[in-house]
């Protein structure tokens, strides 16, 4: 990778959709080293994206910055000369989205979400595999020593397609720092005076060091979420004891600090606190989504991002983060500016990366996983810090969801359909509920649903 110009072309490829893209503009906008970046917004759908670019237009102009703006539809000319490539978006859409959990729940797979693990994980990395051909045959030709940046979920599975396609990436997501902030607010301490360390992969991540100074916070956080989340407990009873309404009552959603029941399980049971809400990391282990009763004990408000999704009002999205980034240009918690700041200026930052096992990140995790650890950035460019042994049962559940991820992957990467199958039958969710020919229906359906958008190799069975 040569060193990033302080005139850096940074290309984001999906940029027409509806919140995070302009939230990561503004992310970007905020480092004063890369007002005089270009970015380039690439999407196929041109009045998706003519909004966001219009709305980062009235952001540069309202914060008189040198910032140029380019919008295209054409992948080629987003990608040419490139230096920093972020990829956010989803083949197929809310109608895509909707046969990855529609088609589950009828053979009783229940996904809050769908788009880790699972049925609606494999489909919906599978038929973004074909775009993330395209941008990497054209990427090694364009931008080969472009550092890319994917926020599209699944995260491993995506990331690591990325990587064996030659693309040097690095996958994020924000549950790493969304967690460590509600559980401080659960603590009621200042989250400056917070640290921690966390490794495992994406969305099962494991907080395995949360301390103020040399003060192990863990005994206070498995005594206070062991009295607010107990299984059966409603959402809303998130008070004291002896009454006291809570600071992280107050601060509580319907996603994160209201639910979890199921973590606050996880932790008591494996002795670590993951990266995950509860509604999320429901769907990657067997104990919790047997039955419409038992979902209700462990969650007992229900949280469904597909009808968030199909709800959305986007133009109305634009304009409110528009709004709130003309008055507060600081950056989010996410961490894809902060790489293109410290790779443009040499200043090193630390991020939750993720990235290739290669060597032995995590020592007793599959070199072939795609593992969420500690990175430093610098000009040097994004670089994983070896973090040894995981805990031996917390390693045992991430190799259960490393198991479907990298069948799918390979699935993929050689067209063998059977391994699509294979990936589906060991997710520990699907395989607790479904025989093996009940998942073999499942699988084909779905198969049938996005058969437009899949692979070539992938369309049709094999005679």
């Amino acid at each position: 990778m040569t060193h990033i110009a302080h005139h850096p072309r940074i290309t984001i490829i999906g940029a027409g959709g509806f919140v995070f893209p302009i939230r990561l503009i503004g992310d970007l906008l905020s480092f004063p080293a890369l007002h005089r970046a270009t970015l380039t917004l690439m999407d196929i759908d041109a009045s998706r994206l003519s909004r966001v670019a219009d709305g980062a237009r009235e952001l540069v102009a309202h914060h008189d910055l040198s910032t140029v703006i380019e919008e295209t539809t054409d992948r080629r000319e987003a990608l040419d000369g490139a230096d920093v490539v972020i990829i956010t978006f989803q083949v197929g859409g809310v109608a895509s989205y909707r046969h990855d959990v529609e088609i589950p729940r009828r053979y009783g797979i229940d996904q809050t979400v769908g788009d880790t693990l699972g049925p609606g994980g494999v489909f919906r990395y599978l038929r973004s595999v074909a775009a993330y051909d395209a941008i990497a045959e054209d990427a090694r030709e364009l931008c080969p020593d472009a550092q890319f940046i994917n926020y599209a979920n699944p995260m491993a599975m995506a990331t690591a397609h990325l990587r064996a396609r030659g693309l040097e990436t690095v996958g994020l997501c924000h549950s790493v720092q969304g967690t460590t902030r509600m559980l401080a607010r659960t603590l009621e301490i200042p989250y400056d005076e917070i640290s921690y360390r966390c490794a495992g992969i994406n969305h099962q991540a494991w907080i395995l060091d949360f301390r103020r100074g040399d003060e192990d916070l863990y005994p206070q956080l498995r005594e206070i979420m062991g009295r607010r989340h107990r299984r059966g407990r409603a959402a809303e009873d998130l008070t004291s004891d002896d009454g006291d309404h809570s600071e992280a009552a107050d601060s509580a959603s319907t996603y994160e600090g209201g639910n979890e029941q199921v973590r606050t399980a996880l932790m008591q049971s494996f002795g670590c606190f993951q990266t995950e809400s509860s509604h999320h990391a429901s769907e990657y282990l067997p104990y919790f989504r047997r039955s419409p009763e038992l979902v209700a004990e462990y969650i007992p408000e229900r949280w469904d991002y597909y009808e968030i999704c199909a709800a959305h009002d986007e133009s109305g999205d634009i304009r409110e983060h528009v709004d709130r980034l003309k008055a507060d240009l600081s950056p989010s918690v996410e961490y894809g500016s902060r790489i293109v700041n410290a790779m443009v200026t040499d200043v090193p930052a630390v991020v939750y990366g993720n990235v290739p096992n290669a060597g032995g990140i995590i020592s007793n995790l599959p070199e072939e996983s795609c593992v969420e650890v500690p990175c430093l950035v610098d000009a040097q460019g994004v670089q994983p810090t070896h973090v040894g042994d995981l805990p031996p049962q917390l390693a045992a559940l991430n190799r259960t969801n490393i198991n479907v991820q990298t069948l799918a992957v390979e699935a993929a990467l050689t067209g063998d359909r059977d391994h699509v199958h294979h990936a589906v039958a060991l997710d520990p969710l699907t395989s607790s509920l479904l025989t093996l020919d009940e998942i073999h229906a499942m699988t084909e359906e779905l198969f049938d649903a996005h058969a437009e958008l899949l692979p070539e190799s992938l369309r049709a069975p094999r005679a």
